[in-house]
């Protein structure tokens, strides 16, 4: 006879939900249009982006601060628009990217500890992107490296130690970038695009 359902030994294998105390309650997740997953982990923190009047902002969050998080808690929020994207340097748990609606891409420093103050003032800003900057992604393998996507349909390559562009392809996308990926050594890219293609580069 045969079978209907597939023998799998994880066929009976459900997770549960951890305590309260255990997880990261009261945030104000930003309620922005766009394609992100509003939030990014390290060994050491959480940061999610937040909804901020005047700006954009995100929270950083040392792992083992779980609870209710107090509305006062402070934020890094120099942007001044929604904050779409936020990526952690495989380098050093302490540096963060992000990209906005500001077009800008803005590298920030947390401090070892976590934030006591909110941070305004990013290490780096980076400027070249003509409209708003909704994808960032840190070279897996070379220091300093970081990629940044915008809806000016450009992918920029960052030297983040001097603020310059590496490398500009402004010219390779005709429609909106919704995802790009480094590979393990980051020789390539992947991109997809709106116009329904999925680019190696």
């Amino acid at each position: 006879m045969r079978r209907v359902v597939r023998q799998s030994k994880f066929r009976h294998v459900f997770g549960q939900a951890v305590k309260n105390d255990q997880c990261y309650d009261d945030i104000r997740v930003s309620r922005v249009t766009w394609d992100s997953s509003f939030c990014a982990v390290n060994p050491r923190f959480v940061a999610i982006i937040v909804d901020a009047s005047g700006g954009g902002a995100f929270l950083v969050l040392p792992l083992h601060k779980t609870g209710r998080i107090d509305k006062s808690y402070p934020t890094v929020c120099g942007h001044t628009g929604p904050v779409l994207d936020i990526d952690w340097c495989p380098h050093n748990d302490q540096v963060i990217a992000s990209g906005s609606e500001d077009c800008t891409v803005m590298v920030w420093q947390i401090p070892e500890n976590g934030l006591t103050l909110s941070l305004t003032e990013p290490v780096v800003v980076l400027e070249g992107h003509s409209k708003r900057v909704g994808i960032v992604a840190w070279h897996p393998t070379a220091r300093n490296v970081l990629l940044s996507a915008g809806c000016d349909n450009a992918i920029i390559i960052w030297n983040v130690g001097t603020g310059e562009a590496l490398i500009n392809l402004n010219d390779m996308h005709v429609d909106v970038i919704y995802n790009v990926s480094w590979n393990r050594n980051g020789s390539l890219i992947c991109t997809a695009s709106k116009d329904k293609k999925v680019r190696i580069i």
